[in-house]
């Protein structure tokens, strides 16, 4: 899978000079050559009449599905959807969209991917437009700020190709507006003049697949989330799903490790693959430089309490917050501010950094009245609570 530029050049649309024969532009640019020049609002501004800028400002990495030279992190992503590790519910659903749309001969629907940061959407992208055999595109929702830079990118899409947009919920409504109508019939529709003058002209694209990536499902607008074919969610991974991708990076970073060595890095990896993948970094930081051999379960043990990361993959500063909690405030329930300005950190770091992780495997409990330490948090940390009484604790 070879990563080359989306930025093509296009001497077409360059000011004419004396004894120029500008090249002939393709079918899509040479149609949208006078009119693709947009911005918020949908007008035109006659100086910017230039197809290619709107191209160069189109920020979309292209990335060919034929094989090729990959960066070092792409090498780390499974190619086929057969050696995609994990998400088994998921996996079956897009292999019979796969193997439908090609028995169709028509691109794959438009498919909406939604879970916590690092479980892989991004690869799972690549994976489609690898079994469809066509082009990926892979922009951000916040890089496409005006109308003109979304408009590039359509206009270049080959038929069947895959553009995936990151953060979709963040999409400006302008922008996003223009996607209705290219993802339901495959057109493009923009505005050309202002007030009485202004004449609205569509633009046939190519059918193609979008593939939006969010953690946050609930701030896309309906419209949106409704045009979208195919809705999935990808859950947090288990300790035997993690350990054979962190089996699998080691092999590709030529690191040796043991069986029982991954098992240990996979715990503390907080169910994410990208975490178990930095862990194993890490760890084989410290094995090269300290010592020497396979990365060993002592090894890695090691290795991460020296980084902060415990056997439940808490750091120093999730294991502070329940500490101060249970010593200064008997566990709770304690107020989000009074927890910031215990700890001196920033509550909504609190809310958003370390509060989700810590109510997923239930050391924390939100009430009404606030925060509350479980005694499972008290347990892992070492804390006893006295027999008859949640509330009074000695230090083991």
């Amino acid at each position: 899978m070879a990563i080359v530029s989306s930025h093509t050049s296009d001497d077409s649309a360059k000011p004419k000079r004396a004894k120029a024969k500008p090249s002939a532009p393709p079918a899509a640019a040479a149609a949208l050559q006078p009119l693709l020049s947009l911005v918020k609002g949908g007008d035109v501004q006659p100086e910017d009449v230039q197809p290619e800028a709107a191209q160069a400002k189109a920020p979309g990495a292209e990335i060919s599905a034929s094989p090729g030279v990959l960066a070092a992190e792409d090498s780390l992503r499974p190619q086929r959807l057969q050696d995609y590790i994990g998400q088994s519910a998921l996996k079956e659903v897009l292999n019979i969209a796969i193997k439908a749309a090609q028995l169709r001969k028509e691109p794959l629907d438009h498919l909406l991917l939604y879970g916590p940061p690092g479980l892989g959407k991004t690869t799972m992208a690549l994976i489609l437009a690898q079994e469809m055999g066509v082009t990926c595109k892979i922009t951000t929702a916040p890089a496409l700020e005006r109308p003109r830079d979304i408009a590039g990118l359509l206009v270049n899409l080959k038929p069947g190709d895959v553009l995936f947009i990151d953060e979709i919920h963040r999409l400006p409504r302008v922008t996003e507006e223009i996607l209705y109508p290219a993802m339901e019939d495959s057109r493009l529709d923009i505005t050309i003049g202002k007030g009485q003058s202004a004449r609205t002209r569509s633009i046939p694209l190519c059918p193609f697949t979008l593939v939006g990536a969010t953690t946050r499902v609930g701030a896309l607008t309906a419209p949106l989330r409704d045009r979208f074919g195919l809705i999935q969610r990808l859950r947090f991974y288990e300790i035997e799903e993690l350990t054979p991708i962190v089996l699998r990076t080691a092999d590709v970073l030529k690191t040796p490790i043991e069986p029982a060595g991954a098992v240990e890095i996979a715990r503390r990896a907080r169910g994410t693959p990208r975490i178990a993948n930095r862990l194993l970094r890490r760890v084989r930081d410290y094995v090269e430089v300290k010592a020497a051999g396979p990365i060993t379960a002592t090894l890695a043990a090691e290795a991460l309490e020296l980084f902060n990361v415990d056997p439940c993959g808490l750091d120093w500063t999730d294991r502070r917050l329940l500490s101060v909690m249970i010593e200064n405030f008997g566990g709770g329930p304690v107020g989000l501010d009074t927890m910031a300005a215990s700890t001196g950190e920033d509550p909504q770091t609190i809310e958003e950094v370390y509060e989700p992780y810590l109510l997923q495997i239930g050391y924390l409990q939100r009430t009404p009245r606030g925060r509350v330490v479980t005694p499972a948090a008290r347990r892992h940390l070492g804390y006893e609570v006295a027999p008859g009484d949640d509330s009074q604790m000695t230090l083991l």
